[in-house]
């Protein structure tokens, strides 16, 4: 019987030892390479409502934000919710229920003052246009008919707030009780949109007005401080006339009410999976880059189904919201101060005890800043620090979040 064979030199030896150990331990190799930390999060938007619609769904369909957790180990599965407000949101935040929402400017201040564990992390849509709306017909023409008349808003959301800010600059009042006005809670824009019997007008938002024009709805005003097509007043007849009242506003060139929608990230996902967040922003930023990029009108039939409008309608909704005449999502210091005059407005109005502080709001970001600037530097593709500090555009902007040591002080 011949002797087993083996290599008779030392190179031999070790390539011969490297091929035997490469048998056994490559396919262990692959296998820790292929593994990822299989993780499940909620997400909540809110599909009728303006720029976070076409943009989650652009997400959605094109799964962005499981590519970008895969780049950091995980295999991520989303539980995409629908929301007709951010009331109901908020409920699931607080019963540890939802990771991640996109509210306006109210709940958050509501969050914030009560001590709600969550953060603040990027712009979700904003500059929407609220509208004062009406019955073909109606002899409400202008805001001071709206004087001691039963008006329809969704209670608790940035459409109140809006309402009350346009209210208290055109009628001049400092308390909104003075105007007289019974104010009925509108569960949904579109209930708002119909003007239903037992409301003399109503506040709703501007894809919710459009889809309703069909079935009489007419506008009075909105929220940049211009009139519509249903305005008989001081200002002039029909639409385009600017209230002279606008100019007063602290906000204007934003109009009446500085509208930003953030979205929001429960502290407990932020704290143990803090790159399934910056995963979150990245895609978030992508499908904002990809949007902006493309036709208003082919951006608003990704959600056609959820607007009603067709291209040339929805075009109007994609070009007044700030997501996509920036280009980005990145928060400043001007969204962050959005917060902060809601606060005051509502404390004002006794919603909330007192109005948040600016170290409160700053706090908010606390947790998310540094995972925001390294969502945008991964990007590499990105506005320029004298973009976020322009002065020159129709929105209020600022210094970036994750320079917030360098903002006003607003205490």
């Amino acid at each position: 019987m011949n002797a087993p064979q083996f290599p008779t030199s030392r190179r031999g030896l070790l390539i011969g030892s490297a091929a035997a150990a490469g048998l056994s331990v490559a396919p262990a190799f692959v296998r820790a390479q292929n593994a990822r930390r299989a993780l499940k999060v909620s997400v909540g938007r809110i599909p009728w409502a303006a720029g976070n619609s076409p943009m989650s769904q652009y997400m959605i369909n094109n799964k962005l934000m499981e590519k970008r957790a895969a780049e950091f180990g995980y295999d991520l599965t989303i539980d995409w919710r629908e929301y007709p407000t951010a009331l109901p949101m908020v409920e699931a935040m607080v019963g540890n229920n939802l990771d991640i929402g996109m509210w306006g400017n109210t709940p958050i201040t509501r969050g914030i003052s009560s001590g709600l564990p969550i953060s603040l992390l990027c712009v979700g849509e904003g500059h929407l246009r609220f509208l004062i709306t009406t019955r073909k017909g109606s002899p409400i023409r202008n805001l001071q008919d709206l004087r001691g008349k039963t008006v329809g808003v969704s209670l608790g959301g940035d459409p109140q707030s809006a309402l009350f800010q346009m209210l208290m600059f055109e009628l001049g009042v400092q308390d909104i009780k003075d105007t007289g006005i019974k104010f009925v809670n509108m569960p949904t824009h579109a209930q708002a949109a119909s003007v239903p019997t037992g409301v003399d007008a109503t506040c709703t938002i501007y894809p919710a007005y459009l889809a309703a024009q069909a079935s009489g709805t007419v506008a009075v005003a909105n929220s940049f401080g211009f009139t519509e097509e249903h305005y008989d007043g001081p200002a002039g007849k029909g639409a385009g006339h600017m209230l002279a009242s606008v100019k007063k506003s602290p906000f204007f060139p934003d109009g009446y009410y500085l509208h930003r929608s953030f979205w929001i990230g429960r502290n407990g996902l932020i704290d143990q999976h803090p790159q399934v967040v910056v995963a979150f922003l990245m895609a978030q930023q992508e499908a904002v880059a990809a949007l902006t990029a493309m036709d208003a009108g082919g951006v608003s039939q990704l959600v056609k189904d959820y607007w009603k409008l067709d291209a040339a309608q929805g075009a109007k909704v994609v070009k007044d919201d700030v997501l996509f005449s920036r280009g980005w999502s990145w928060p400043t210091e001007n969204d962050a101060r959005a917060v902060l005059e809601t606060s005051k407005f509502m404390a004002g109005n006794k919603v909330i005890d007192k109005p948040l502080q600016w170290s409160q709001i700053k706090d908010a970001f606390s947790r998310s800043a540094p995972l925001i600037r390294q969502a945008y530097d991964r990007l590499g593709a990105k506005p320029g620090n004298s973009e976020f500090t322009r002065t020159d555009v129709a929105d209020l902007r600022g210094r970036p979040v994750w320079e917030m040591d360098k903002w006003s002080d607003r205490s």
